[in-house]
């Protein structure tokens, strides 16, 4: 039976004591040699939260990873970016001789680190600390290039003699290599575009089914469940339909929903308050604001318009 306890990684100590390596060089800051690290399993398998930052760069990893709700097998080399506070499972390979040693890197970053910095706050903007396992960064040979220069200048900041500018740098190299994983995310957005072609079909389905559904009890759909029923984080799903048709999901959402409202304004002598309640509205008033500010006419404007 697999062990349940979740271990409280609070510290980068903690992470480097969790993981069976030396000490670390700086008490807020580390760079992992994933390599190197040992951690102590019960049954192969490992659950903690720890309550850093966490960006790894890994190849050759014998197991499943869990984050949240989504779970990845690490065949191939990616890059996942970890938030304080969450959940992180690992289930290890049984039974599989090791005939490749698992390489990569693991950045922690504590936020007492960042305080007092403009990346304190800009940091969770980065929307792919809120991605799943699954939702990965793949990088070709040069992007990891530019991944590992990176890590490697923040290491050799922090292992040199500390002064004034040595914070700063570091946040410089962070906000950089940030950047350029919200520029690597945007290329793969762009170079799977027939499987998130699946996935905006998928999405079309989804919406039109909720908004044909009579079922009394139904609400509008929510962008937190059509990514749960696509299999995705919110923040994933968002992303990569801007990147591929210039909308989020709630646009998406709201576009559905206003081409439905319109074919039953134009067709049928429902009242408005029947038509916003046949669309998921608790409230007409609601219905008629979403309506005016997406179409610059109220439903009965534009229901006129057809008579």
């Amino acid at each position: 039976m697999a062990d349940s306890r979740i271990n409280q990684i609070n510290t980068i100590s903690d992470l480097h004591r969790f993981n069976q390596v030396q000490a670390p060089e700086h008490p807020l800051i580390s760079l992992l040699d994933y390599s190197k690290i040992n951690p102590t399993s019960e049954n192969n398998q490992l659950r903690w939260v720890q309550k850093f930052y966490s960006i790894s760069l890994k190849r050759n990893i014998l197991g499943k990873y869990r984050y949240g709700q989504q779970s990845y097998d690490f065949d191939e080399g990616l890059m996942t970016f970890f938030a304080p506070e969450q959940v992180i499972s690992v289930q290890l390979a049984e039974g599989h001789e090791r005939t490749v040693q698992p390489t990569g890197w693991i950045l922690a970053i504590h936020p007492d680190f960042l305080f007092g910095t403009s990346l304190s706050q800009n940091i969770k903007k980065y929307p792919f600390f809120n991605y799943s396992v699954r939702e990965a960064l793949f990088l070709s040979e040069k992007e990891e290039k530019v991944i590992k220069d990176i890590f490697h200048n923040i290491q050799t900041e922090y292992q040199a003699n500390l002064d004034r500018f040595s914070q700063q740098i570091i946040i410089s190299q962070l906000e950089l290599l940030l950047n350029y994983s919200e520029r690597f995310y945007q290329r793969q957005f762009l170079t799977r575009k027939a499987s998130n072609h699946q996935i905006l079909d998928r999405l079309e389905e989804l919406l039109e089914a909720s908004f044909a559904d009579q079922n009394s009890e139904r609400s509008l759909p929510t962008v937190q469940d059509v990514a749960q029923k696509l299999n995705l984080s919110p923040d994933y799903l968002s992303n990569m339909l801007k990147s591929l048709t210039g909308q989020t999901t709630q646009q998406h959402i709201h576009n559905k929903l206003i081409e439905k409202a319109k074919v039953k304004l134009s067709t049928t002598s429902l009242a408005i308050s029947e038509i916003a309640f046949e669309l998921g509205f608790e409230h007409s008033q609601s219905f008629s604001k979403l309506f005016k500010s997406k179409t610059n006419q109220t439903p009965v404007e534009f229901r006129t318009s057809f008579n």
